[in-house]
């Protein structure tokens, strides 16, 4: 199977090529800086409100931080084991069927 261009694949209809082990390493940094961007606005509106909630966006902006960046990497690495169980079946596929031929022979 021949490796196409990105675009090429992004508009492909037959699905032959997949685009998400590309952009995965995109994606993380995305989810890095959403994450980051959330727990600063928890940060913020915690310590411009004031009183106990001050300290309480203090201690929890940065466990927000790190549950949610937790949290995408899991996900991430499960599609990625997902794309990585699809190419080993189809390289048992091709396996199985260069045996048979050579059986058939």
């Amino acid at each position: 199977m021949e490796v196409k261009g990105f675009f090429t694949s992004l508009f492909g209809l037959s699905f032959t090529e997949f685009i998400t082990p590309r952009i995965i390493k995109l994606l993380f940094v995305l989810a890095i800086i959403i994450s980051a961007i959330v727990a600063l606005v928890i940060f913020f509106v915690g310590v411009f409100t004031g009183g106990p909630r001050a300290l309480f966006s203090i201690i929890l902006a940065p466990l927000a931080f790190l549950l949610y960046v937790i949290i995408a990497r899991v996900w991430l690495e499960l599609i990625m084991v997902m794309f990585r169980i699809a190419g080993n079946t189809d390289k048992l596929v091709e396996g199985r069927d260069t045996q048979a031929a050579a059986d058939q022979e």
